[in-house]
């Protein structure tokens, strides 16, 4: 029987490449997009045409925890449409947005915000998923390499992902019955649209970052996508409540 993925926020950037590089290791995959349905029809596509693996799209507000419920339900609709079975085997929590600014200039909507989307609804949306995620399953966190290593303007987005590592470790041991295995993914700066496309598309702060970075560059999401995949396989296993940061080697 082939695993099934949800990967939250894949209808862009890394959370593309992630649902992506599943199906080309053979899993099936549940998409997730806030807005745009168009991209995530497209997703699902490439994974039927190039890999002929199941996907589905599902709309999901991360941010937006009354709507969970719905979510479930619909999600619920969609595995026994699609796969004739009621649960699912791997999380991946990858949703988010980049909303940037000095500690003395960020306002309360824009934390909470961030509060909302990276850590509040990734709490409440593994809760809500707890049911339905198979015994022997599996767990991604994204982080970021900025819980590491500072860069002035990141602070409360760095801080609410240092909140999700350390929620990544209790889930790890609340779910240790179950066989599922949590971990956290933190990327170091990535070539995407992900924060207005700063990293992709301002040459200035690309390199700031490949500076950085033992490696010379700034990542790209097929440095990050294969990975996410390899660890929800078998050979991963044993690997449980841990940080891997993928940054070629961002700020040592």
């Amino acid at each position: 029987m082939s695993k099934i993925a949800i990967v939250t926020g894949a209808s862009r950037g890394l959370g593309r490449n992630t649902a992506l590089s599943i199906a080309r290791r053979g899993g099936d995959v549940i998409v997730t997009y806030q807005k745009n349905s168009a991209d995530a029809e497209n997703v699902v596509k490439e994974i039927r045409a190039l890999f002929g693996r199941k996907a589905v799209a599902l709309r999901l507000d991360t941010g937006a925890i009354a709507g969970f419920a719905d979510f479930v339900s619909r999600l619920r609709a969609a595995l026994r449409e699609t796969w004739g079975r009621e649960s699912f085997d791997h999380l991946v929590n990858n949703a988010g947005h980049g909303d940037y600014a000095l500690i003395q200039d960020m306002t309360e909507a824009q934390f909470d915000g961030l509060v909302n989307v990276h850590f509040k609804g990734v709490f409440f949306l593994t809760q809500a998923l707890f049911p339905l995620i198979e015994d022997g399953g599996r767990i991604v966190n994204l982080s970021s390499g900025l819980t590491r290593v500072s860069f002035p303007g990141y602070g409360a987005y760095a801080a609410v992902k240092g909140a999700v590592e350390v929620l990544s470790i209790y889930m790890a041991k609340e779910l240790g019955a179950r066989g599922i295995a949590v971990n956290t993914v933190a990327p170091g700066a990535i070539e995407t649209d992900f924060g207005g496309g700063a990293v992709r598309d301002n040459p200035e702060i690309n390199k700031i970052f490949a500076d950085m970075t033992a490696l010379g560059r700034a990542g790209l999401p097929d440095d990050i996508g294969p990975m996410i995949a390899s660890l929800l396989s078998e050979d991963n296993r044993w690997v449980n409540a841990q940080r891997i940061e993928v940054s070629g080697g961002q700020g040592i």
